[in-house]
């Protein structure tokens, strides 16, 4: 009976043990991917101060500006406009639309402003079947025949240098990717301006990362690559995450431009902003298998500390934040300090929904639900990823347009 009790004890502490690991690393990646990786990015960023990525504006090639529009008639006249206004040689310069078999009147509009502008190199690419995004620039980049292809959404709209700017960053073969800077414009919203913050802090990131060695993904709105390296992709992901990786594991360069500037409205309620987020983790589980091939240090160098710390970590709160609860119930009886830390964090959660239930005036409840938000749309894309819902298409917001 001795015997039985001490083997029983000894289970006990070792599950115990286990339960603490578990809450201890759970606990220090979500610190990491919040806190820790971005305050040890700006020290790097001031030991590495005086490492500027270069430029040459004499670099002007052929370039073939594609917008991927499905039933966008409500912008795309806006931004054929923007697009024809760029100040880039009209010799050099194409305009491509790869319509993603829209059905409204995005066609004919088209079609119409091509007539209208006819000292304007502009052509219309429509596919047979509405597959998304991806399918469409797979489709349509094999029309292109210039040097350069610039990838940019229907909704957002140039800076009239933004074309010359990423051209100029290409200064070498090495670099193979350059993606531009998002601005919002409608940051006075409550959720519009949530995003703005997190998304300014995040091109602070990609700004030190890109002057150390390489980004870890880049902006769907506005990024170039040379034509020759594009290559097609499976239709669920995205060129804008694939690419820097890929660039990255080959020893080539994905860089971000802070003067090649896009302007686009971010959602201006919860539940734009939230299916946007759902529709961005459609491949958070590709990206983390994605993930374990470039933890080699010595071969990636920074950028085996950049993903980790950018993307991994941030790819795995969904489920660091449950491992962190559920241990921290089972041990909260071990220590009063295990107690306080279960409080804090029914805490959070209650501060978050009160937010959303009473829709209060305050920033800090404004950047938990915001937060709070960002967890529950990673859970919601994992289990439409397990239950076969993740789809290649999407309904735009239509607060964004």
């Amino acid at each position: 009976m001795e015997f039985m009790w001490e083997f029983q004890l000894k289970g006990w502490c070792k599950m115990m043990t286990l339960l603490k690991i578990c809450f201890f690393i759970s606990g220090f990646l979500i610190f990491w991917a919040m806190i820790g990786y971005p305050i040890s990015i700006k020290i790097l960023g001031k030991i590495y101060k005086n490492r500027k990525n270069l430029k040459n504006y004499s670099l002007q090639p052929s370039v073939t500006i594609m917008i991927v529009a499905h039933n966008e008639e409500k912008v795309i006249k806006e931004k054929l406009d923007n697009v024809c206004c760029l100040n880039y040689p009209k010799d050099k310069l194409c305009i491509l639309v790869a319509s993603d078999n829209s059905t409204d009147h995005t066609n004919v509009i088209v079609n119409q402003y091509i007539k209208e502008h006819s000292e304007m190199n502009i052509r219309l690419y429509v596919t047979k079947e509405h597959k998304g995004k991806t399918n469409a620039q797979n489709e349509a980049q094999k029309t292109i025949t210039t040097d350069f292809i610039v990838m940019t959404d229907a909704n957002a709209m140039l800076d009239k240098n933004s074309v010359k700017e990423l051209m100029a960053s290409f200064t070498d073969h090495k670099i193979a990717y350059v993606t531009g800077c998002l601005k919002y414009t409608n940051i006075d919203n409550n959720t519009a301006s949530s995003e703005g913050n997190y998304w300014d802090s995040d091109v602070m990131i990609r700004d030190i990362e890109s002057r150390i060695q390489t980004i870890t993904a880049g902006n769907g709105a506005l990024y170039a690559c040379r034509n020759q390296d594009y290559y097609d992709i499976p239709l669920i992901e995205c060129h804008d995450s694939t690419m820097p990786y890929d660039f990255a594991l080959k020893g080539r360069r994905a860089i971000n431009d802070l003067k090649a500037i896009a302007y686009e409205k971010a959602g201006e309620n919860d539940q734009d902003e939230f299916k946007r987020k759902v529709r961005m983790n459609r491949i958070i589980l590709i990206a983390l298998q994605r993930g374990i091939k470039s933890l080699n240090f010595f071969k990636y160098k920074w950028f085996t500390f950049f993903y980790f710390g950018h993307r991994t970590c941030r790819y795995l709160l969904w489920i660091n934040h449950i491992i962190l609860f559920l241990t921290n119930i089972f041990i909260c009886g071990e220590n009063i300090i295990y107690y306080i830390f279960l409080l804090l964090q029914i805490g959070f959660y209650v501060l978050g929904l009160v937010y959303q239930n009473f829709n209060l005036n305050n920033k800090l409840l404004k950047m938990i639900h915001y937060y709070m938000i960002t967890i529950l749309a990673q859970w919601l894309g994992v289990i439409n990823t397990f239950t076969g819902k993740t789809k290649s298409t999407w309904e735009k917001a239509s607060s964004t347009r």
